[in-house]
């Protein structure tokens, strides 16, 4: 199997009055592992359905591996396609399921049952074939269902938010399951979800998705590190947000005006002088501290819960109306009793500054 790539140009769509998603123009790498993420309703499925052919663009055009997809259906592009609820058929056996694009083709059945196998051992159920689906854990219905869509060896794996079903430690088990199996066939993998954390562990690339628009792509390091956006920084990850307006500009760095006085950031889109912006800084980057003393971008605050997440421990500070969260490891006095800490700080690089825009609620 071989992946092949995936170009948008000027793609929209329609539905009456309404637009689902606005004139897009995007580029996915053969072979890649790309996630696209967004809020529910934002139009990341109708891009997935007018890649797979389910659904034709009011505008533009879509190709794959450089061949025009327009007029080319659903069973004709070089696509499969994995929905929310898996559809494997209850009466059939696992390598039956597997198998079934096959027979549609006229595979022969000994041939066909020796391809599932084959598959089945790929995605480390080589032992169930034999077995019905209800026999089979969520995660294990999920594997054969990664191993029914390659089956017909597709250089575009469409996923569509697959483990939205699967509890938290199946959730996370399945992801470096199918990151394994993408890095093993070479497949073009497009994968949906609303879940940041599925995103950032999986993928080469994100597309962080708005309301039918495409707010950033990149790398996931750069989306965490340097979102393009409001949005893009409050849907990918937890910050802590201070609004304010820009007084002064050196270089990269930026001072804002805030309600808690002037505090200094990355001002990497070089927002000027007298803009109204937001300064975000994330939760693992805050310092706590027990008296301000001064230090720069400090602000006084008063401590509210300790939220123990095993390894780690979540700090809640308020001051006012806001709320501050400090992301610390699970050592030390600090993350064990933080009740007598009375302040917060961030290092200058550590905050990022961008223009006010709309922010997550998810």
């Amino acid at each position: 199997m071989r992946g092949k790539d995936i170009e948008l140009s000027n793609v929209s769509i329609n539905f009456g009055d309404f637009t689902a998603v606005y004139p897009t123009n995007l580029k996915i790498k053969a072979g890649e592992f790309f996630s696209i993420l967004g809020p529910s309703g934002c139009g990341k499925t109708t891009i997935l359905r007018m890649i797979s052919g389910f659904l034709n663009p009011t505008t533009g055009e879509i190709r794959i591996g450089g061949e025009p997809m327009t007029g080319v259906g659903p069973h004709k592009r070089p696509t499969a396609l994995i929905f929310q609820s898996l559809a494997l058929f209850p009466l059939m056996t696992v390598w039956e399921n597997v198998a079934f694009g096959l027979e549609m083709r006229g595979w022969a059945k000994g041939k066909r049952r020796d391809r599932a196998f084959e598959l089945l051992d790929l995605v480390a159920l080589g032992d169930q074939g034999e077995k019905m689906p209800d026999e089979l854990s969520g995660g294990q219905r999920q594997r054969v269902a990664v191993a029914r869509a390659l089956a017909v060896e597709p250089a575009v794996l469409l996923l569509d938010e697959p483990l939205s079903a699967l509890d938290l430690k199946l959730r996370q088990h399945m992801r470096s399951e199918l990151r394994d199996i993408q890095r093993k066939t070479g497949v073009t993998f497009i994968y949906i979800t609303h879940d940041q954390g599925e995103a950032l562990t999986m993928s080469d690339r994100i597309a962080v998705m708005r309301a039918g628009v495409i707010e950033q792509v990149d790398t996931t390091d750069i989306v965490y590190d340097a979102p393009a956006t409001a949005f893009a920084a409050t849907f990918v990850g937890a910050n802590n947000v201070f609004r304010g307006k820009i007084t002064s500009q050196d270089g990269d760095m930026a001072v804002v005006d805030t309600k808690y006085g002037a505090l200094r950031g990355k001002n990497p889109q070089k927002v000027t002088v007298g803009s109204e912006v937001f300064l975000f800084v994330r939760p693992e980057k805050m310092q706590v501290l027990s008296a301000v003393d001064g230090k720069e971008n400090s602000i006084d605050v008063t401590f509210d819960r300790r939220d123990l997440e095993g390894p780690f421990v979540n700090l809640f500070f308020r001051r006012g109306d806001d709320v501050f969260l400090a992301h610390l490891v699970n050592a030390g006095a600090i993350a064990h009793d933080p009740s007598d800490q009375k302040g917060i700080c961030f290092a200058p690089e550590d905050g990022m500054i961008l223009p006010v825009g709309d922010v997550a609620d998810e």
